[in-house]
């Protein structure tokens, strides 16, 4: 665990100083935009990529290097999986190296350095996007759910097409993503979802619905596996171990509860403030429905990315004179549940080849 809070370090810093050597820029809108430094945010980058990618374990970890090593790749093996473009990706590393490392590395860099892009370019607090990215658990679930959260990092550098109501281009990104894991496709219908005010009536029915699912979910669950049964989830019908931790689905509602409070100046501030609460509204509900099955908490991987840039842009909601303070309890705060989530729930331990202390 020592090289992931060194890693928490060295990224709060280098992200930090980057925002206060940052250079104005103007947006469409006419809104001045605070851009980050770009070395500094390489530095950023790169170390989530050698930490993330020179891991041997955590979650599935062990599991995609042992399958890299047992297959032989054949284009027959590559058609037949339902992920084709992992399958094709595995195939041309193979090519060069038997070392399944190459394939972990080349993941987790290209997954963090397309996220941590996006934030870059959209966060309002670029160290706190980074600081929440790690300590709201995101970054390891990203050494977990390995196809998932590359598809998810695909679709969120799609981000600039959501904003900009450019499905096509969207839709292009969420197909390419799709053939790294097949559950992408949930966005489509998604984008007609946010795509439009936060806080109405359609606002309320989501969550009504979310409601209705949680109390109704043992007559609705079958319909729901119904739906999914020809997808990496239907395996889930007959799982046991429980629902999310609620803690999670607190830690989740969060920066909407802020953002409700500043819905107005929200909107003032950030041009696409409606489409990333609707984002994290949808990441709320989802958690609060996997509260009856853990599974279901594996959608947030789309959403959850949308929870961090939110977080961002609630604090200068805030009165100028109240920020500071806010500032810091958010980061005592998300401390205070990265260490419980990480050390005392999932005693989660880092084993790498490359890196050692």
């Amino acid at each position: 665990m020592a090289i992931l809070w060194v890693n928490l370090i060295v990224v709060y810093i280098a992200s930090y100083f980057s925002r206060h050597i940052a250079k104005p820029i103007r947006s469409g809108s006419g809104l001045v935009w605070m851009k980050p430094n770009a070395w500094l945010t390489a530095i950023v980058m790169a170390t989530f990529a050698l930490v993330a990618g020179l891991r041997n374990n955590i979650g599935d970890t062990f599991f995609y290097m042992y399958s890299y090593k047992l297959s032989s790749f054949t284009w027959a093996e590559v058609m037949a999986e339902k992920d084709i473009g992992f399958g094709i990706l595995q195939k041309i590393l193979k090519s060069f190296t038997q070392n399944p490392q190459l394939l972990i590395f080349l993941t987790a860099a290209v997954t963090n350095i397309l996220i941590i892009y996006v934030l870059y370019k959209y966060s309002k607090l670029f160290e706190l996007s980074i600081y929440i990215y790690i300590t709201s658990g995101l970054y390891i679930v990203s050494m977990n759910g390995v196809r998932q959260f590359l598809a998810s990092a695909i679709v969120f550098a799609a981000t600039t097409f959501l904003f900009q109501g450019n499905w096509k281009k969207y839709f292009l990104v969420v197909g390419f993503a799709s053939l790294f894991h097949g559950s992408a496709f949930i966005l489509i219908p998604i984008y007609f979802i946010v795509r439009r005010k936060a806080w109405t009536s359609s606002t309320f029915m989501l969550v009504i619905g979310a409601v209705v699912l949680i109390i109704g979910y043992g007559a609705i669950s079958n319909a729901i596996f119904t739906a999914i049964a020809d997808t990496h989830y239907s395996e889930y019908q007959n799982f046991q171990e429980g629902g999310a931790n609620m803690i999670r689905v607190a830690i989740s509602a969060v920066p909407l509860v802020l953002a409700y409070i500043g819905r107005h100046k929200l909107r003032e501030i950030f041009p696409y403030g409606d489409y990333v609460v609707n984002m994290s509204l949808l990441n709320f509900i989802v958690m609060a429905v996997a509260t009856q099955n853990w599974i279901f908490a594996r959608f947030t991987i789309y959403f959850g990315l949308y929870n961090v840039l939110l977080m961002s842009w609630v604090i200068s909601l805030f009165m100028r004179k109240q920020q500071k303070l806010v500032y810091y309890a958010v980061l005592g705060f998300y401390l205070v549940y990265f260490y419980y989530e990480n050390v005392v729930t999932l005693d989660i331990i880092y084993k790498s080849d490359f890196i050692k202390f």
